[in-house]
């Protein structure tokens, strides 16, 4: 669907452009968007470097094990399926850990490696099992205290107080998670 809809806006910008005389302009904001898109990719790879980094060496130390059993009545009450399996629980709470701080690019890889685990553990291997199913609740909610991404894109966009956003994000996140439920 995408592959149709976006090639119909970009003839049709194009069209617009030459029939209305804005070529120029179109030219010149297709590069200013361009060189745009490349600072903010930059700054935002800065940022997920730092956070990725940050979440290696708290798996390497015993920071994450302490989180893990700070957050293992959590883990238990929501997952029941996964209480004998130490190692899953782990990987669900760094997963949670990331998504808390607002890190869904370290939370992606770390949701792909539990479910992958969770998918093992799995009896019924063409069927989610509920554990799985909670676990993709609780990430599509990504239920945030810190929203990193969110805070890093309004700073090198030149917001005045990018973590303004920060409250908002509270009650949305809480809100995506109790209508999910």
């Amino acid at each position: 669907m995408l592959n149709t809809i976006w090639p119909i806006f970009i003839v049709l910008s194009f069209s617009y452009a030459i029939f209305s005389g804005n070529l120029e302009q179109l030219n010149s904001s297709i590069f200013e968007s361009t060189n745009d898109a490349i600072k903010l990719s930059i700054e935002l790879l800065g940022t997920i470097c730092l956070w990725n980094g940050i979440m290696q060496v708290a798996n390497k130390t015993s920071i994450i094990d302490k989180l893990t059993n700070l957050l293992r009545p959590i883990i238990k009450l929501l997952f029941p399926e996964m209480r004998k399996n130490k190692q899953i629980q782990k990987e669900i709470s760094m997963n949670m850990i990331a998504n808390i701080l607002g890190l869904g690019n370290a939370a992606t890889p770390l949701g792909l490696k539990a479910m992958k685990s969770m998918q093992e553990e799995n009896t019924e291997k063409t069927t989610l099992s509920n554990s799985m199913l909670v676990f993709i609740v609780l990430n599509t909610a990504s239920i945030q205290i810190i929203p990193t991404t969110v805070i890093a894109i309004r700073n090198s966009l030149g917001s005045s107080n990018p973590t303004k956003i920060v409250f908002p994000v509270w009650i949305a996140t809480i809100c995506a998670a109790i209508t999910r439920n």
